[in-house]
């Protein structure tokens, strides 16, 4: 009896050492994750917008890089100011190989409360990129610059029709809004005219259907260029390169005001740590990487990175400032 006792005990280092060993190996399975079936992107847009272009390049380069082997695909879910891709990514808690494209507008969405469903809950991963809104008027319009747009609003805030995609109260809205608020305009006067996409917008415009136009880069580069319009401000804090150089931003008309939408990706609720760092990780290499960045710079948007963390804490400092300007846009009494 004592002689087995004492087997027993002799046997406990080596015991001790395989649960040591077993404990030791946890952490490194737990961040071994990878997609181990198709990855399935829901984009809140049709195809060819501007949301979609980025997305399709984001999986081009994970593809490129081989950061995924599995197959990865796109998926177009546009409605509902995101809500309809947000339904779809609710769908899929806890499972990596489900994402989605983030947008400003959803925090917009959320302010005005005309969703039933937002990003609440669901998993943020990676903020890749700011966009800038501009404004356009046409070539022939009496409106030179921000300081007349200012100077004729705040006389009458519904003197001029404004148009803007896709929806009212959303990040274009917004970027034209904030620095017409800043410059003294009564906001929730304007007269602004929603569009399904900034190509119909800008066709209003330049058939005289409308004055103004609030826009992302890419919709407005090619009727400046054949001097169709006059993009007249820029709402970044110093002026943009490549194409739009030559637009000054409205703090250099004297309107301090600076705004930025961004994209990124969110993941569906409850994704596991394991799985937000392949992300994280995954997407990084692909914001760093030179033809990413030239990807970017063609469209005239800035490359930005933020993590999980990071992008968590922007989304609620961003939400408290959009849901004021949306109370000045009076949007948020609308019925819902």
């Amino acid at each position: 009896m004592i002689s087995s006792l004492v087997r027993r005990l002799l046997r406990m280092p080596a015991l001790l050492a395989t649960c040591a060993t077993a404990l030791a190996m946890a952490p490194a399975a737990a961040q071994s994750w990878e997609p181990s079936r198709k990855v399935e992107l829901i984009v809140p847009s049709g195809p060819g917008a501007a949301l979609d272009t980025a997305a399709r390049e984001m999986f081009n380069q994970l593809e490129k890089r081989k950061l995924v082997t599995q197959p990865l695909v796109v998926s177009n879910k546009s409605g509902g100011a995101g809500a309809v891709a947000l339904q779809t990514l609710e769908q899929h808690a806890g499972d990596g190989h489900w994402l989605s494209i983030f947008t400003s507008g959803m925090l917009n969405a959320r302010a005005i409360g005309s969703v039933t469903t937002t990003y609440e809950g669901m998993t943020p991963l990676v903020v890749m990129l700011e966009e800038a809104v501009v404004v356009a008027v046409r070539a022939d319009s009496p409106i030179r610059n921000a300081t007349d747009l200012v100077a004729r609003l705040k006389t009458d805030p519904g003197a001029l029709s404004i148009g803007v995609a896709t929806a009212i109260g959303n990040h274009i809205h917004a970027g034209i809004a904030k620095p017409l608020m800043v410059g003294g305009v009564d906001i929730s006067r304007l007269r602004v005219v929603p569009f399904k996409s900034s190509a119909e917008s800008m066709t209003a415009l330049l058939g005289g259907h409308l004055d103004v136009v609030a826009a992302s880069t890419p919709n407005v580069i090619t009727n400046m260029q054949a001097g169709r319009i006059r993009v007249i401000a820029v709402a970044t804090s110093e002026r943009l390169k490549g194409a739009l150089a030559s637009v000054p931003t409205w703090t250099e008309q004297g309107v301090p005001a600076v705004y930025a939408s961004v994209q990124g990706v969110l993941g569906p609720k409850g994704m596991p740590a394991e799985q937000v760092r392949f992300w994280e990780q995954s997407f990084k290499q692909v914001i760093e990487s030179s033809e990413w960045q030239a990807f970017v710079a063609k469209q005239n948007w800035r490359p930005v990175y933020m993590g999980s963390s990071d992008m968590a804490k922007y989304m609620e400092t961003e939400y408290a400032a959009t849901k004021k300007l949306i109370t000045e846009l009076k949007l948020d009494t609308q019925p819902k």
